[in-house]
């Protein structure tokens, strides 16, 4: 059976973000064996202490030691703040990454799919799937299968969005 295709969202806050996470990438030092990708994690806006949605964490590729992935830079930024904070911020927060999260590190590192499930992050916007350039991702599969909501981001007036993160990514 054929996947079922990731819906889209063109609502102006998620390009916002989107465009925030866009710009983190742009941060990131391209290397041939890795893609440069930014993340952005938005509190719920039902949060008590964030109405409207506010920006908790950002990260950028390799921002941090390690080889690390933007949405692991972003988490830990967050778990820099204690235990506490990551269930209680996180909780219905929305994480904006310019590419599907990874399901497979070829380093041995944690994917970044499993730190995004041992949170309470309801929901996934990403810019681009990932390509096959180095793995068969199922980052999408995975999150939905959990129960995650996952989309695509889509800019009315731009439509190479997704073709800006794709650049980006492969260091263009």
């Amino acid at each position: 059976m054929a996947p079922h295709p990731t819906p889209t969202t063109s609502a102006p806050e998620h390009v916002r973000y989107m465009r925030l996470a866009l710009a983190e990438a742009r941060k990131s030092i391209p290397v041939e064996t890795a893609f440069c990708v930014g993340a952005v994690i938005v509190s719920s806006p039902t949060h008590p202490t964030s109405s409207p949605s506010t920006v908790l964490a950002t990260g950028y590729s390799r921002e941090l030691p390690g080889n690390t992935h933007a949405e692991q830079c972003a988490l830990d930024k967050i778990k820099g703040q204690g235990p506490a904070a990551v269930d209680d911020v996180l909780a219905g927060a929305s994480i904006y990454t310019t590419m599907e999260p990874c399901s497979e590190r070829l380093s041995g590192n944690v994917p970044c799919v499993q730190r995004i499930l041992a949170t309470k992050i309801s929901s996934v916007f990403i810019g681009v799937e990932e390509p096959k350039d180095f793995v068969e991702c199922e980052g999408t599969r995975l999150l939905r299968e959990a129960g995650r909501q996952v989309f695509v981001v889509v800019d009315p007036e731009d439509p190479d969005l997704g073709k800006a993160c794709l650049q980006v990514a492969r260091g263009k």
